[in-house]
């Protein structure tokens, strides 16, 4: 008996917890609802059972399948799936009343977790949040989270369950961008083959702008080429401004290059290019902003350069921005920056744009400066609005600067401004 307890019973406890813990290992416990589901299985756990994300739209369902071939044949597929650590048991909860830090903190280690098993408790938790522009952040998360395993899938969840107006544009551009940035070839692929088959489709453009957002964060070259060969419209421009980004990133030289070489046949995308670059410059360099306005030919492009590099340097330095503008040697691109100036200017301190005005003489070339501060100080100061327009020099300029300021100034007080008409010899208007 003595050699049961000491051997024997030891060994039969042993045996019994080792095949407790080999049930408990087998299962993969769902933390939201107590159940277990297996590891290999394809349920997917979602509320209400609104959405599966292995049922593909009509619209996007051929090209999915097609890609996946592609991507076969490519030797290029995607990694095995690891199944991760169960997500907090408390997620939802934290999701719907916990404090800002505690929704960030919780929902990214959701998204650290996230694989086909637990797919549909993240988006469960990604509901629990007010819909709308609100949630953005933590929707570019997730689309960007999803895009690495299942980007087809997210793209369905895109199109069928998010708001049209705040949501799905925004969604299925960061799908596109996340898929692309891992699988290039496999998302260009699928987005001409899904042009192809839906040529009035109205998220294509979307689809192509996220490919070139994706693109651009790791290889520019490959982005400015699919660029490059875009449709004209709204989508060519949005996908600029994710070029524009990243080549500033790489200097001012650089970004400038690249602006300069877009073909002149299509003059309207490049001063639009050339403006969204000297926009980003101006941020982190503004003398080699500076420089280069200075460099580039009188037009529309160095219109919107200069008209960018002034919008951040009157917010910066307005003096310095204004002495730069009054000293450049072209003439005609000199008037063009010191009215820009004093648009911008005049909006902030009136009275300082005012005194730097009155360093000039008046002037035949000053004149458009002054017209377009009349134009800004008439709401608020039409009288000084009406002095300012009784200096300029052209005839015609000049009549119409005064009745832009009287009209301000009768909407204001139409006794006083029909004062300043009798002693001008203007014909007084009626007064109702």
């Amino acid at each position: 008996m003595s050699l049961f307890f000491k051997i024997g019973l030891p060994w039969a406890i042993s045996l019994g917890i080792v095949f407790f813990v080999g049930l408990e290992l087998g299962s993969n416990s769902d933390p939201f609802s107590g159940n277990t589901l297996p590891l290999n299985s394809n349920e997917n756990h979602h509320p209400n059972n609104a959405f599966h994300y292995n049922e593909a739209p009509k619209q996007l369902k051929p090209s999915h399948n097609n890609t996946l071939n592609q991507i076969a044949e490519l030797g290029n597929g995607y990694p095995q799936v690891t199944y991760s650590p169960p997500l907090p048991p408390n997620l939802r909860k934290i999701m719907e009343d916990g404090s800002m830090v505690e929704k960030m903190g919780a929902y990214m280690d959701a998204l650290r977790s996230m694989d086909e098993n637990t797919l549909g408790l993240v988006v469960d938790a990604f509901e629990a949040l007010p819909k709308g522009y609100g949630r953005h952040l933590e929707m570019k998360l997730l689309m960007r989270s999803w895009a690495n395993f299942d980007p087809i899938g997210a793209l369905q969840y895109a199109e069928n369950s998010l708001d049209e107006k705040s949501e799905r544009r925004f969604a299925m551009t960061e799908v596109l961008a996340g898929w692309a940035s891992v699988d290039s070839r496999a998302a260009i692929n699928w987005v001409k083959q899904n042009q192809e088959e839906n040529p009035d489709s109205k998220q294509s453009g979307n689809l192509m702008v996220g490919v070139v957002k994706g693109l651009a964060e790791n290889d520019l070259s490959s982005a400015d080429s699919f660029f490059q060969n875009l449709p004209e419209g709204s989508a060519k421009w949005q996908a600029s401004t994710f070029l524009a980004q990243e080549y500033v990133k790489l200097g001012t030289e650089e970004a400038i290059l690249w602006a300069e070489k877009f073909p002149e046949e299509d003059e309207r995308m490049k001063v639009t290019i050339l403006g969204q670059i000297g926009s980003k410059l101006a941020q982190i360099d503004l003398e080699g902003t500076a420089l280069w306005a200075e460099s580039m030919p009188v037009g529309k492009a160095s219109e919107q350069v200069m008209d960018n590099l002034l919008s951040r340097w009157t917010s910066k330095n307005p003096m310095e921005a204004a002495n730069w503008a009054s000293q450049l040697g072209d003439s005609e691109k000199k008037i063009q920056a010191m009215k820009s100036l004093t648009n911008k200017w005049s909006m902030r301190d009136p009275v300082a744009t005012g005194s730097w005005l009155n360093t000039f003489p008046p002037s035949a070339e000053l004149d458009p400066v002054v017209g377009e501060f009349v134009n800004r100080i008439s709401s608020r100061d039409p009288e000084g609005a009406v002095g300012w327009a009784s200096s300029i020099l052209d005839k015609e300029q000049k009549q119409n600067a005064i009745g832009q300021a009287l009209r301000a100034w009768d909407r204001k007080d139409p006794e006083q401004a029909n004062a300043w008409r009798i002693q001008n010899g203007i014909e007084p208007i009626s007064i109702d």
